[in-house]
């Protein structure tokens, strides 16, 4: 067996991971400087939540931050993680999309691609490695690993072969929640090098303690590659520390070639930056949390699952949601928990625990994937169950971006006819998120500033006068959600103060008031004033807890009344319309 390589992390997952991913770019630049010097097989800087971090928090260009790394990353390839048809999204794009963005991030600095589909749906993750392979760079097929009555380790070798039919320059085995145990590490490993003869990498995180075990096992087996993170920013739910894995290896037949001396200067520079951000790292993210192995979360779904439950003053159902999550995850055939699904899952849980009753409310992503638009399930659906949630709307059984027709050329000029187009890739950037790219690109976002702590002693600032805003973000367990604010030492707020002739949403009984369950964001009103609705219909759709929640009209009638608007923040019991 030959050296082995490393893939250091610190700069996406492992920031990702414990602190919301809310790395700054300046402070990327500092660690790069250090890491450049180390040997690693790569870093991954890129991908995953980066770009839309960079964009709704940071008001920080993520490309920028590619190109800005990529002057410092000479010898040290740059990889990204890249979710299949859905790219850096929550949803599949178009193959024109998929391939434009493939070639702006080879263009800009990524020199590794670990492409990966949530469902292990291969026909989903095709035209991106193709197009990877095109520009000509490191294409790295990736495993979603996950146990379940269908999952099985024959199953994965399986998908490891045909990955590399189809041109894979190296494997890996990503698992997101640290469920993968040492046996089961070492028979996979084992198997698909007997299948292959390409490098295979694991990834996995520390959550459940199991993480370092597995990585022994995988090293006996003959990985060829392992992600782990510099120490300030390892472990919890994050990967095992770069600095113990090369000390272990020091001196045997696997020895990684990466002097501690200079890991110890990169980890010097990633504690002064830890020490920036230790103000939004929770405890939950940075213990071992064993009950990952019973209801098989990753831990970032369990801090996450937290703060939904607290913005919905529900934490109290936390239990019932954890006995919930497995079910629902069977009712959808069993998909990897990994993004989108896990935010899918997760959410439709909480919102069966809290609705009293399953599937009384469903969200939009639940119905798309019953339609198959997220592509097949690793288990057949319940056919009942999908007939009582979607009726006889179409289902799919192609590869959902065959339904999508080119949009590129069309968003472009939309981009253009706004003024938001000052380089190639901002035309990207907007067609990835549309919502908020265009207050980025226009210059009007500015970032979020970090909490900070007043010290011992420190003066009270003067009272100044303000403005009383009508809403505020509110950071809960690194998540970041929207609150309305009624009222500030005993002055009301008035939720249309701002605006004349707006009134403040009634909360409490109103004849025909159709209330709102949950605590969210008003997305998109679908009806009018003096509209005709049937029972059934969408009158407007709740973005909460990541998802989007349709709101129905409970009887025929007709809209008499509209409280909200397109951006609004509202509370559980807050009448949204009035239907008679």
């Amino acid at each position: 067996m030959t050296k082995l390589n490393i893939t250091d992390t610190t700069l996406r997952d492992a920031h990702q991971s414990l602190a919301a991913t809310r790395m700054r770019t300046e402070d990327m630049l500092e660690l790069a400087s250090a890491m450049e010097k180390a040997g690693f097989w790569s870093v991954e800087a890129w991908g995953g939540a980066t770009f839309d971090t960079c964009i709704r928090y940071l008001n920080d260009d993520p490309w920028e931050r590619l190109r800005d790394l990529k002057t410092i990353f000479v010898r040290t390839p740059i990889q990204m993680l890249l979710r299949g048809q859905n790219l850096v999204g929550y949803k599949h794009y178009p193959d024109d999309v998929v391939d434009k963005f493939i070639g702006a991030a080879a263009a800009n600095g990524v020199d590794v691609f670990r492409v990966f589909d949530a469902l292990n749906d291969i026909r989903n993750m095709k035209r991106s490695m193709t197009a990877v392979l095109n520009e000509g760079k490191h294409l790295q097929g990736t495993i979603s690993y996950t146990t379940s009555p269908v999952h099985s380790t024959e199953g994965f070798i399986a998908m490891a072969e045909e990955l590399y039919s189809l041109g894979c320059n190296s494997i890996c085995i990503k698992d997101m929640a640290g469920l993968i145990m040492p046996e089961a590490t070492r028979a996979l490993i084992t198997g698909i090098k007997k299948r292959i003869d390409i490098p295979v990498c694991l990834h996995t995180h520390s959550t459940s303690g199991i993480a370092p075990m597995s990585y022994q096992a995988a090293i006996e087996a003959g990985v060829d590659i392992l992600d782990t993170a510099m120490s300030p920013f390892a472990g919890g739910t994050s990967q095992p520390a770069t600095e113990s894995i090369v000390a272990s290896l020091a001196g045997t037949k696997r020895d990684t070639g990466i002097k501690l001396t200079t890991l110890r200067d990169i980890k010097n520079a990633a504690s002064t930056v830890r020490c920036k951000y230790d103000c939004l790292i929770d405890p939950i993210s940075v213990r071992i949390d064993s009950d990952v192995l019973i209801y098989q979360l990753p831990g970032g779904m369990i801090s996450n699952l937290v703060s939904q439950l607290k913005e919905q003053g529900a934490l109290d159902k936390m239990d019932e949601v954890l006995t919930e999550i497995p079910v629902v995850r069977k009712d959808l055939g069993y998909p990897p928990l990994v993004t989108p699904t896990s935010q899918i899952v997760g959410t439709q849980a909480v919102l069966n625990v809290l609705m009293g009753g399953r599937y009384k409310t469903v969200t939009n992503e639940v119905r798309d994937y019953l339609k198959g638009m997220y592509g097949k399930s690793p288990a057949p659906l319940d056919e009942a169950l999908v007939a009582s949630i979607i009726g006889d709307e179409e289902r799919i059984t192609c590869r959902p971006a065959d339904t999508l027709s080119p949009i590129y050329d069309k968003m472009k000029t939309d981009a253009e006819g706004q003024d938001l187009i000052r380089k190639e890739e901002d035309v990207l950037t907007y067609i990835l998120y549309p919502a908020i790219a265009p207050a980025f690109l226009k210059g009007e976002k500015k970032a979020e500033p970090l909490p900070e702590t007043v010290p011992a002693g420190a003066a009270a600032a003067a009272p100044v006068d303000i403005d009383i805003p009508r809403s505020m973000e509110v950071e809960v367990d690194g998540e970041v959600f929207m609150v309305r604010i009624l009222s500030v030492e005993g002055e009301s707020v008035a939720a249309g103060s701002s605006e004349p002739g707006k009134r403040q949403t009634p909360h409490g009984d109103v004849p025909g008031g159709v209330k709102s369950s949950i605590q969210g964001m008003v997305l998109d009103i679908k009806v009018q004033m003096g509209q005709k609705v049937a029972a059934g219909d969408t009158l407007l759709v709740l973005e909460a807890m990541k998802m989007e929640n349709p709101v129905v009209s409970p009887v025929d009638g007709t809209v008499t009344e509209i409280f909200v608007e397109n951006g609004a923040v509202v509370q559980s019991g807050d009448v949204l319309v009035v239907v008679k």
